[in-house]
């Protein structure tokens, strides 16, 4: 059972990363003082939504493209290929992105989520395409990571537009 649920957290790290996320921006609203205004709410969900969904999960990605990419390449139902290699430096690339952006300014957010969010919407296309044509529905391809190419980038949206509204003025 132990074994059943790290293996579905670590083979599903972007669903992971977003859960992450929303638990800590949840730890961070209940301990900031009363009253939480919403720019509040709003400010704890978008830094821990960079950080983990971005910064750790593009850091997540890097570590398996870059050093398992046989494994990473299986779970997608491809072969293994150099091509592997430049997705993991992509990938760290958006991860150390995520990391800086976290907790700094509206526009380095926006810089963190714009970059990737063209990457994984792309993937989904890309998963589509296999889908129909290759009939590869690996969990890797079809799987969670599927949903968590399109939710992420919408969800970092959303919280780019509520800080935006929200925003306190200077």
């Amino acid at each position: 059972m132990i074994a059943s649920a790290i293996r579905f957290v670590a083979s599903n790290y972007a669903l992971t990363c977003l859960v992450l996320g929303l638990v800590f921006s949840g730890v961070a609203i209940l301990r900031a003082p009363a009253p939480r205004s919403t720019a509040l709410v709003v400010e704890k969900l978008i830094a821990w939504h960079v950080f983990f969904a971005i910064g750790v999960c593009f850091a997540w990605n890097f570590v398996m493209h870059g050093f398992f990419g046989a494994i990473a390449a299986r779970f997608i139902g491809w072969e293994d290929s150099p091509f592997q290699f430049e997705v993991a430096t992509a990938s760290l690339g958006f991860a150390v992105v995520g990391f800086v952006a976290a907790f700094r300014s509206f526009d380095l957010r926006l810089a963190a989520i714009l970059g990737p969010s063209v990457f994984t919407l792309g993937a989904a296309v890309g998963h589509v395409r296999q889908m129909v044509i290759a009939h590869n529905f690996a969990p890797g391809n079809a799987g969670v990571i599927f949903w968590m190419d399109i939710l992420i980038p919408l969800f970092g949206y959303w919280l780019l537009w509520m800080q935006k509204r929200h925003r306190r003025p200077a």
